[in-house]
């Protein structure tokens, strides 16, 4: 089953690991990454940064086996470098509940909206389309962190496109 689907441009790091696995007690990681599945020495160090009761499977977006992590008996956290990727995963069909964004670098055309966590206009435009599709969209790096859910994330984004 989904424990969790997280938006993180870093995916597998010392946050996931050390604050995520034990709050949501998952027997896998799924990572739905082009890049990172194409890439033997980022598969392998996060491959090696997790404990080793953990699986990781990680896989190009294309192939990803979102089915196999639905129906899992294993707790399961998928995921995914940026908001284009969760769109793409739920196209694919993982049923997305709750959407953790948890990190998202600058780049230019994207704003503020929390210490880790920078949107565009057009990426606020697709979290309002999941949050119509029933999933809950919150910004937050650690469990322990208040959340930040849609209306604020949008506050927030407004607020800092007008600061520009």
């Amino acid at each position: 089953m989904i424990a969790f689907v997280r938006v993180d441009n870093r995916l597998i790091h010392g946050q996931v690991v050390e604050a995520w696995l034990p709050e949501l007690k998952v027997g896998r990681i799924l990572v739905a990454d082009d890049g990172a599945a194409a890439n033997a020495l980022t598969r392998a160090a996060m491959g090696l940064a997790v404990p080793p009761q953990v699986k990781v499977d990680i896989a190009p977006m294309a192939t990803a086996d979102f089915a196999s992590a639905m129906s899992s008996p294993e707790r399961v956290l998928v995921l995914v470098r940026d908001v284009e990727g969760a769109l793409r995963a739920r196209e694919r069909g993982l049923a997305v509940t709750t959407l953790n964004l948890g990190n998202v670098h600058f780049t230019p055309g994207r704003f503020q909206v929390s210490a880790s966590v920078f949107l565009s206009p057009s990426e606020l435009v697709a979290l309002r389309g999941l949050a119509a599709s029933g999933a809950a969209i919150e910004v937050r790096a650690v469990p322990r962190e208040k959340s930040l859910g849609l209306g604020e994330i949008e506050t927030k984004l407004s607020a800092a496109a007008q600061a520009c």
